[in-house]
């Protein structure tokens, strides 16, 4: 069985015009399995264990003691197994712990500091390094939040690097800044090398996911990963990284667009950075001569079908804003969040409200071109909402006296409630008359 790494390397060693023998040799396989794994009769990394079963029972014990014990001694599980009615011999549990990686890595006991290291050899041609920096505290305007995100490739054998603006670090963004770092690299390489992002490998293990061993075949390159806590296996990428947060986003203006801040960056690449002055296989010469001596591949002319799915805000005029261009939607959606899906070489975009129904779609225009795309019907219907906006109704006047009427007196005196009732009325002259009689008998 080919492992999902070696599967991709066939591929990519087979694009490059290698026959079936010459990669069985290179890869240490019969001739037979790697003509199945080119023609897609088998797929890496799916084998039907024979004879296995029988260790299945005992897989969730191994795996509990294992994690409590990194440093177990497999005779001493087996010996704990045996008792449990383990059957099988002793080199059958060790194949189980191997091939089914049960094992975890102790991190403790791998430091990554205070070690010798070796300079890496890098011929031309033969490796890009990829890697994502996070750049704090962007412009308000663009709506990322606390940080953008910078995917970086470099050349590992000239210093040559480039990088794309990106506000997400999901697996389309990185299909996307491969394809456009590569182009303005000039070419591809013999061999990608990653540190353990959880878009194109499994952290735990290293080992290339599905999805992303069908971009390294797309490419036609072998994807390779950097060994746990060595990540100065990729130190050209990681010094593009500090180049570009030190040199680049730390003097940025608030009031720069996406678009131009790319724009900024390219400029600075090809000024700047290309020119500094390097000295490789004894030949001193700027980054731009050695990245000119690069063996590189062409780019294949269609780019691998990813799809960007992003968020953005509807303006006020049923505008949506995406990669320095406005597409309209129906004015009710004014002031609401939207879904714009785009796939990689495809000509149109949909935008979608949050529940998933499609209210638009439109021809993509080049990027940062400040182009309006505008559906005639959702003119008509802007046009239209705004009009019945408008009111025909006179001002008030400031000063103009307006006394309560009666809908205002009606509820005050639903509020102040029933009069009282009138009671007994006393007239005070009787009593005055009745004193005057009784003085005059007196």
């Amino acid at each position: 069985m080919l492992t999902r790494e070696d599967d991709v390397d066939a591929h990519a060693l087979h694009a490059r015009g290698w026959t079936i023998s010459a990669i069985a040799r290179h890869l240490g396989h019969d001739r037979k399995t790697i003509r199945a794994y080119l023609a897609g009769g088998r797929v890496a990394g799916e084998r039907a264990r024979a004879g296995d079963g029988a260790f299945d029972p005992f897989v969730a014990y191994a795996t509990a003691r294992l994690k409590e014990d990194p440093h177990l001694w497999a005779m001493t599980l087996f010996d704990e197994l045996t008792a449990l009615g383990f059957a099988q011999s002793y080199q059958t549990l060790t194949r189980q712990i191997r091939v089914r990686g049960l094992r975890p890595a102790c991190e403790p006991c791998q430091p990554a500091k205070d070690r010798p290291v070796a300079v890496i050899d890098h011929p031309p041609g033969e490796e890009t390094q990829w890697d994502w920096v996070e750049l704090p505290n962007p412009p308000a305007a663009w709506g990322w939040g606390r940080s953008a995100c910078l995917f970086v490739g470099a050349l590992s054998h000239s210093g040559k690097w480039r990088g794309r603006l990106a506000e997400s670090m999901d697996q389309p963004h990185v299909i996307d800044g491969l394809d456009r770092v590569t182009r303005e690299l000039g070419g591809l390489t013999g061999v990608w090398r990653f540190d353990r992002m959880a878009t194109v490998c499994d952290p735990a293990t290293g080992k290339i996911s599905a999805s992303f061993a069908a971009v390294a075949k797309h490419y036609a390159v072998s994807a390779k990963t950097c060994p746990p806590r060595h990540g100065n296996r990729k130190g050209v990428v990681e010094k593009a990284n500090h180049t570009a947060a030190q040199r680049w986003w730390r003097n940025l203006p608030d009031d720069i667009t996406i678009e131009a801040a790319q724009a900024s960056l390219d400029a600075i690449c090809v000024a700047r950075f290309d020119q500094r002055v390097k000295v490789i296989d004894e030949l001193r010469a700027t980054v731009e001569v050695h990245a000119g001596r690069e063996r590189l591949r062409a780019v294949p002319p269609v780019r691998f079908p990813a799809t960007i799915t992003v968020e953005r805000k509807v303006t006020a005029n049923a505008r949506v804003a995406f990669r320095g261009n406005h597409y309209s939607v129906p004015p009710e959606l004014a002031h609401s969040t939207v879904i714009v899906t785009a796939r990689l070489d495809h000509p149109t975009i949909d935008i979608a409200t949050v529940a998933g129904i499609v209210v638009a779609r439109h021809r993509l225009a080049a990027e940062g071109t400040g182009a309006v795309v505008a559906d005639h019907g959702h003119v008509t219907a802007l046009n239209t909402a705004a009009l019945a906006a408008f009111s025909q109704a006179v001002p008030h006047r400031r000063k103009e006296r307006i006394p309560p009427g009666p809908a205002a007196l009606a509820a005050a005196a639903h509020l102040i409630g029933p009069p009282p009732e009138p009671g007994q009325v006393i007239d005070l002259s009787r009593y005055a008359e009745a004193a005057n009689q009784r003085n005059t008998l007196t």
